[in-house]
């Protein structure tokens, strides 16, 4: 411990002990600066170039970072127009693509309501076809009953027997269900002049026959349908060489109709020995497209017979049409002479007009010509009134 003007101060004390070192520190603080501020008074020359350079270098630093916001100004603002005008670009672009798009959308609901309404109607005409074809079913059923009674059979080929019949001849041409002198009656009588005369058209359906021949499995099958088939068409050609040739009053032969082309087809293919017995018996078969052909053939033998007969008929109205050509030629004649005398008379008249006139004209001027003879026939008399 240390007295200090009458102040005791302790060496151990801690704040003693900092307060000396602070001290000292000071001390060498202050012996620093000194030896620093001698040092510095001899560097103080470069270092003062070595700040202006500095400076410059600071000032140089600041002029580029001046251009550089400048130019990143001008970038930003660039970039800026280059956005908007990208923004506005794409903008354009959208809309005319949702225009597009709208177009499409609207071309596309048009099409698809339209494919709607086609698809509609067309189901409603298949529909339609539907119920007609069910209705065409029924019909068929119905054709199979019918086709299945004999009597019904018989009628369905007289009706189109009728048909056919009516659509290649005149009316007055044929007969339906005509009674002939034995008392049968025929489907159909064609009234064709002699030779050959009157022919007879009977309508046969061997339909049993023909669908046992089209259904039959086994060979045994197969030739007792062809045995039924023969003695089918066999009966009904004798049947009809019986009952309708009749010599003095019908054709010297027969048709037999069969309203069915696959039962005629059937026969000429696989049947030949009954149609020639058909033909030796004077019976011949027709389907419905031969027949057509067949009554055309009766058609013009018919209009060659009429012609026969009116051919006289048609000799005298050629000479009588001779006449009157004649006579008219003559009339001509008499009337091309009225026309040649009517011509000089207007001829004769013209000149006397026109002497008239003449004379009118120098009565009015009183132009009288001086030696001018009369004849006296030329001279009017004129008599005094009684």
């Amino acid at each position: 411990m240390i007295r200090i003007n009458g102040t005791e101060i302790d060496l151990t004390d801690p704040v003693v002990l900092g307060i000396g070192a602070l001290g000292v520190l000071l001390l060498v603080l202050i012996v620093a600066v000194m030896r620093l501020s001698s040092r510095t008074r001899h560097a103080a020359d470069p270092l003062a170039g070595h700040m202006q350079q500095l400076g410059e270098t600071v000032r140089a630093l600041a002029e580029g970072q001046q251009q550089l916001y400048g130019g990143l100004k001008t970038v930003s603002e660039s970039q800026a127009a280059a956005q908007n005008k990208m923004i506005q670009l794409i903008e354009a672009r959208l809309s005319e693509v949702q225009r597009n798009m709208t177009e499409s959308l609207h071309g596309s609901a048009i099409k698809t309501t339209r494919s709607l309404s086609e698809l509609q109607e067309r189901l409603a005409t298949i529909d339609k076809a539907q119920s007609k074809i069910e209705a065409l079913s029924s019909n068929v059923l119905s054709l199979q009953d019918i086709l299945s009674n004999k009597q019904t059979r018989g009628a369905f080929g007289e009706i189109q027997l009728n048909d056919i019949v009516s659509k290649a001849l005149p009316p007055d041409a044929y007969s339906f269900q005509a009674t002939l002198s034995n008392g049968k009656r025929a489907d159909c009588l064609v009234h064709l002049p002699n030779p050959p005369g009157p022919i007879v058209i009977d309508s046969k359906f061997p339909l049993e026959a023909y669908e046992a021949l089209r259904g039959a499995q086994t060979r045994a099958q197969k030739i007792e349908a062809e045995r039924l088939m023969k003695a089918a068409v066999r009966l009904h050609i004798k049947a009809i060489s019986d009952k309708y040739i009749i010599e003095g009053e019908t054709a010297d032969g027969a048709l037999m109709f069969l309203p069915s082309e696959a039962v005629y087809a059937e026969l000429h293919a696989n049947f030949g020995e009954v149609v020639r017995e058909g033909f030796a018996a004077r019976v011949w078969i027709v389907s419905p497209t031969t027949c057509m052909a067949t009554l055309n053939t009766m058609r013009a033998v018919m209009k060659d017979a009429r012609m026969r007969e009116q051919a006289g008929a048609i000799r005298r109205e050629l000479g009588l049409l001779y006449k009157d050509v004649v006579r008219l030629g003559e009339r001509a004649e008499n009337l091309d002479r009225h026309f040649g005398q009517a011509a000089k008379d207007i001829a004769e008249i013209k000149i006397s007009a026109t002497k008239a006139g003449n004379r009118a004209r120098r009565l009015d001027e009183f132009d009288f010509a001086e030696g001018e003879a009369v004849s006296a026939t030329d001279v009017v008399r004129l008599e005094p009134k009684g």
